[in-house]
């Protein structure tokens, strides 16, 4: 039985991947043949950006059972980090992979301390009372960022809060950070092929720790918290794990992302209440707990509101229902039950064809 399982969830495992690579093969074939507007390849990026923030959220939300409403605060953290170390080390690291690269990691790892450090004491809430709080700290991490001047000359690093004058650096230094309006001439180093390999190793990340030993524990966390404490699992050490490395995801996406733009901003949708608030709708309309779900959700309601442009009095509209119709169809009990039933007859024939080849 346990070997039944295993197979059944590495044969999805590798539909998934599957499937993310050959989306990945049909669109450069479309750019090769010309087939894909210019403006559905500036999406391309920031649905890479999206996808990977949702398969990241529902790590948090979907296996270990928590409502976050933070996770734009960490890729805001990815953002800003890694494009910093970009600026300063363009002159440094000659090579624009190993600095992109470098400046991924740097992004994971910021934002996962930064996911440690508020998960140790947010963690001990629960329910709307862990939203809230999370909501909180997107929100500080957004201001304190926009009040952030930042520069670079001879001597090193200079920082302030008031000015670009109080930095009080030499005449040929250069302003990084210049407060509210964010940082300016970042290497423009993403693409679509770097973000599906991102995708890839965020779902090969988020899937091996969903089937460890560690996953397990996660879960019973998540259907029965006393039941797990009473054998032996450390709630808090397992729930701090599951938070960190979705942070850690979530700055990695943004670190991607900022790479993206010659001038980003902290004060903008992309990193507030409402992308959080977006995250969670892909989440919850993909499946909570279903990667591959997650994945679609993002893609189609990342694409549809750029589809529906050219009807704008009716985009809304649309928008809604489409989200609607959407919500009913995964969550409806009906349609579960004609899912269900669709899936048994399409097997069922498959099975009826297969006797009648051999």
């Amino acid at each position: 039985m346990k070997r039944l399982l295993q197979s059944k969830e590495t044969k999805k495992t590798l539909i998934t991947f599957g499937i993310v690579i050959i989306t990945y093969i049909i669109v450069e074939i479309l750019m090769l043949c010309g087939l894909l507007s210019n403006q559905l390849q500036g999406l391309l990026v920031p649905i890479c950006y999206y996808v990977m923030l949702a398969i990241s959220l529902n790590l948090t939300v979907g296996i270990l059972g928590e409502l976050s409403l933070g996770h734009a605060g960490f890729a805001c953290v990815g953002v800003f980090t890694g494009t910093v170390f970009s600026i300063c080390m363009q002159n440094v690291i000659a090579a624009s992979w190993i600095r992109f690269a470098l400046a991924i990691i740097l992004g994971a790892l910021f934002a996962g301390i930064v996911g440690i450090l508020i998960g140790l004491p947010v963690l001990r809430l629960k329910g709307d009372y862990l939203a809230i709080v999370t909501l909180a700290f997107c929100e500080i991490i957004k201001n304190v960022i926009n009040v952030i001047y930042l520069g670079k000359d001879s001597q090193g690093l200079h920082i302030s809060t008031t000015d670009t004058t109080a930095l009080g650096m030499e005449p040929e230094g250069v302003v990084i950070i210049k407060g509210a309006q964010g940082v300016t001439g970042m290497p423009q180093d993403a693409n679509f092929t770097i973000g599906i390999l991102l995708i890839l190793i965020t779902l090969f990340i988020v899937l091996n720790l969903v089937h460890s030993r560690d996953g397990r524990a996660i879960m019973a966390i998540r259907d029965n918290l006393i039941a797990a404490e009473s054998v032996g699992i450390n709630i808090t050490k397992y729930k701090l794990m599951a938070f960190s490395i979705s942070a850690a995801l979530a700055g990695a996406a943004g670190a991607y992302y900022g790479h993206n733009f010659n001038n980003i901003k902290a004060a903008t949708n992309n990193f507030g209440y409402n992308m959080s608030i977006m995250v969670l709708v892909f989440v919850v309309l993909g499946g909570i707990g279903n990667m591959r779900g997650s994945i679609i959700a993002a893609v189609l309601l990342t694409l549809l509101p750029e589809m529906l442009r050219g009807i704008s009095e009716y985009r809304l509209l649309i928008y809604s229902i489409v989200l609607i119709g959407m919500m009913l169809f995964n969550w409806s009990p009906k349609a579960q039950a004609w899912k269900e039933k669709m899936k048994v007859r399409i097997l069922g024939k498959l099975k009826k064809n297969q006797k009648e080849v051999q």
